[in-house]
């Protein structure tokens, strides 16, 4: 085809048109990216300044931690146990090997638990949960106009209805962990005697076998990392509702989907930094 062509000119302005399409879409989607990264932080900001009434927001923290925490005891439970005994089960009929020992299969049980299931899919569990139900809450009170009226009132409402389920966000986090974590390896070892998977001997000398403290710590400290996203990213969409009900119902989907992305990717950056030297 030749340059002088028309059919070469209409192309030519055609490819130039849609390139131009897909720079603009690119430099509002980073745009809006940039927006929300700083309309959180400066929201993170109002919600952790000082409190007016401190004993106010004590009483308010240990209401968020019995309603995040231990509402979510029964789906934790039940998740974990049978987990665990799932975990157990597939690694002693995978690990057939005469060369692998028979406690391995307690040692990749409290391993997968320990490091991965109940750090990370746990929390994402308590992100569907917990996100969800805190972007509906402070959602609602926002198309209703609450939040409007503890700014008249002179309330500082970011902080007054983020920093206690933030604090109490971070703070039970580790503790529902830990628990999933025992009854992760406890499912394992029920489901493993019972199913003849394993000996009792063999499972409880596995999960003893090399461990390494320091990777409670890193897990701790990964769920407590978690368990700030989870509230503050659930907060911040809930408290930026424009609408009505059905507005209500895409925060609450959003803070479920960005805080999982969110944990996922802190999940890698802090596995990095702990076990790439």
């Amino acid at each position: 085809m030749s340059v002088n062509s028309p059919n070469f000119s209409i192309n030519f302005v055609f490819l130039g048109f849609f390139t131009k399409r897909k720079l603009i879409t690119f430099a509002t989607i980073i745009m809006g990216f940039l927006f929300h990264i700083g309309r959180y932080f400066l929201l993170m900001k109002r919600a952790f300044s000082k409190p007016e009434k401190l004993k106010v927001y004590v009483k308010q923290f240990f209401f968020e931690v019995d309603n995040i925490g231990v509402s979510s005891l029964g789906i934790i439970t039940i998740i974990s146990f049978f987990m665990g005994g799932v975990i157990t089960i597939q690694a002693a009929f995978s690990l057939t090997s005469p060369l692998i020992p028979l406690y391995a299969v307690g040692f990749t049980t409290r391993e997968s638990m320990i490091l991965e299931f109940s750090p990370t899919i746990i929390s994402l569990i308590l992100a569907g949960k917990v996100g969800g139900n805190i972007a509906s809450e402070i959602g609602s009170m926002r198309i209703s106009e609450q939040i409007d009226a503890l700014e008249i009132m002179g309330v500082n409402s970011a902080s007054f209805l983020i920093l206690p389920k933030v604090l109490a966000g971070i703070f039970i986090n580790p503790f529902l962990i830990a628990i999933s974590m025992f009854l992760g390896i406890f499912g394992g070892y029920v489901m493993g005697v019972a199913t003849g998977a394993c000996t009792s001997y063999e499972y409880i000398f596995g999960i003893q076998a090399f461990f390494v403290p320091w990777k409670l710590t890193y897990s701790f400290l990964k769920t407590a990392i978690f368990g700030g996203i989870i509230t503050s990213v659930a907060a911040y969409h809930g408290y930026y509702t424009q609408g009505g009900a059905l507005e209500v119902g895409r925060s609450s989907t959003k803070a479920v989907v960005y805080s999982s992305i969110l944990i996922l990717v802190a999940n890698f950056l802090i596995t990095q930094i702990f076990f790439v030297q």
